[in-house]
């Protein structure tokens, strides 16, 4: 199997996912029950990513005892189990399935909504005790009512849909969601949650687990609520703390719940939350339906097959997202980006604290953010080595006190694309530019001298007083020294003013070498750069 890339796949992800990473030649799959965090630990090591559901705490110990893992893949939309930070600070990619169990996920909400409303779980356990009773169990209808929907994403949109298929007022509150969205949605969009609430018959929470979401409907926001409303969770224990929830049920504030997600899973048997009633309970069912297993699946393997085999990133939680076309049409740029950045590492002042990339004619018009990073992981490479990629670079740089920026215009000047990279601190400043002749990469800028010079091996800079022989002495000396000279360039400003010279090598000349430069009183400086 050497060679291959080796695919961790735990927590029963579907069949159907499992065989489309086996069915990649350069993919070997290894396939595990979930696993306790020391014994995770152990079987991972040596693999390149690992595949998991909800059950595998992915921690920051887990992602420190298996440095060879380049990324994580979540068969769902949650990723409260990945430790996303750490993740990102060893540069490890996540990536989710966000529309793999949408539907199943809306419809399990929906259900329960429907459930509340006609007491359908406890008119069945009626039933079953041999009781006949239809005067407890007298529901309401969903048409003419209110519901409140927190959180518009995909989900919280499909049930909005289906809402308003059974004739119901949908209100909304999500921050983030455009007035046009919200009016292709036929949805009242709320601005506060505290102005949302009073309208609700019935709500249905679908945010995400935040610090700023735990505990989002809380018994202050409760007491706001209509007496009597009832509510639906499907998305993340905590949203609204258990006790509140409990309080709230016995005393009449809230008429009915239903709940899918707990603080803590599985639920307790011994849970008050077991105990009461008009409440209905689920085991966490929202994408427990054969398609939605399917789909994740299918979904986060074409995902990590993609993104090991060809750097396409899709669905990513910790780094944008580039489709496997565009990446391909960008790699060129990628790479020498990376370049760039390594060479104004070297020639840049010491402790930097911004870095600006410019992108300027048809270059300005494509998607960078993939370059910029690899610009940053290329200037970082120096103090991060091995260690920083494009995931944790702009991490790193935020470490560094390095503030990153980046600027853009389409016209062309005097190339029809031009990358510009200048790097600082308290005045002083190295810049460095490139562009390409056909698919070949040129350096055509260091500081404030144009050239042409290819951004490969060693790179001799020297500064020195533009007179005639010195070059024809420095190929004698690094000839003497056995250093080849593959090509070289030439800049100037005006004839006898300051020059710079550019060497490729096909070795480093080593310091003795340059101290040997340095003695001729015209040559100012000299360094080498490994890029």
């Amino acid at each position: 199997m050497a060679g291959k890339y080796k695919v961790f796949v735990t927590d029963g992800v579907s069949p159907s996912g499992v065989d489309v990473l086996k069915a990649c030649p350069q993919i070997e799959v290894v396939e595990s029950p979930t696993l306790k965090e020391k014994e995770l630990c152990e079987k991972l090591k040596g693999c390149d990513a690992l595949v998991v559901r909800s059950q595998t705490q992915v921690s920051q110990a887990v992602l420190k005892a298996c440095p060879t893992v380049r990324a994580v893949g979540r068969a769902g939309v949650g990723v409260d189990n990945v430790d996303v930070e750490a993740a990102t600070e060893r540069g490890v990619i996540v990536m989710n399935t966000p529309a793999g169990n949408t539907v199943s996920t809306a419809e399990q909400a929906f259900t329960l909504l429907l459930g509340l409303a006609r007491h359908l779980p406890q008119a069945h356990a009626s039933m079953a005790a041999g009781q006949w009773d239809r005067k407890s169990f007298q529901g309401t209808e969903l048409n003419g009512k209110t519901l409140g929907i927190l959180g518009m994403g995909r989900i919280g949109g499909e049930v909005a849909r289906r809402a308003i298929a059974f004739g119901m007022r949908v209100m909304a509150y999500d921050p983030y969601l455009s007035l046009a969205k919200a009016r292709s949605l036929q949805v009242e969009l709320i601005d506060r949650i505290e102005d949302l609430l009073p309208h609700c018959d019935f709500l249905t929470l679908h945010l995400p687990m935040t610090d700023e979401t735990q505990g989002i409907l809380s018994e202050e926001r409760i007491k706001l609520c209509r007496k009597g409303v009832k509510i639906v969770n499907c998305a993340r224990g905590g949203l609204i703390a258990e006790a509140v929830l409990l309080k709230a049920l016995e005393a009449g504030q809230i008429g009915g719940a239903a709940l899918d997600v707990f603080e803590e899973e599985p639920l307790a048997a011994d849970h008050p939350l077991r105990k009461a009633k008009r409440l209905i309970l689920t085991p966490h069912l929202g994408a427990s339906t054969a398609e939605a297993q399917e789909s994740v699946g299918i979904e986060i393997a074409e995902a990590i097959r993609d993104y090991l085999t060809e750097g396409a990133v899709r669905n990513a939680v910790n780094i944008p997202s580039v489709d496997a076309r565009t990446m391909a049409k960008l790699r060129p740029q990628i790479e020498f980006g990376f370049r760039l950045g390594r060479l104004l590492s070297q020639i840049a002042p010491a402790r930097c604290d911004r870095l600006n990339i410019s992108y300027a004619g048809k270059i300005g018009e494509e998607e960078t953010t993939p370059i910029t990073r690899s610009i940053l992981k290329g200037f970082l490479y120096g103090a991060g080595g091995s260690d920083v990629n494009e995931v944790n670079a702009p991490k790193m740089a935020a470490n560094l006190g390095l503030k990153v920026s980046e600027t853009k215009q389409a016209e062309p000047g005097e190339y029809a694309e031009l990358i510009s990279v200048r790097a600082g601190q308290d005045g002083k400043e190295a810049e460095v530019s490139g562009t390409f002749f056909g698919t070949s990469p040129h350096i055509v800028r260091i500081n404030d001298q144009w050239m042409e010079a290819r951004p490969e091996g060693y790179l001799l800079l020297m500064e020195n007083k533009d007179r005639p022989g010195i070059v024809g002495w420095i190929g004698t000396l690094l000839g003497k020294h056995k250093v080849n000279i593959a090509s070289m360039t030439l800049s100037r400003s005006a004839p006898g003013s300051k020059a710079l010279s550019v060497l490729n090598l096909d070795s480093d000349p080593g310091e003795a070498v340059l101290k040997e430069m340095l003695a001729d009183k015209d040559i100012t400086a000299v360094r080498v750069v490994k890029i």
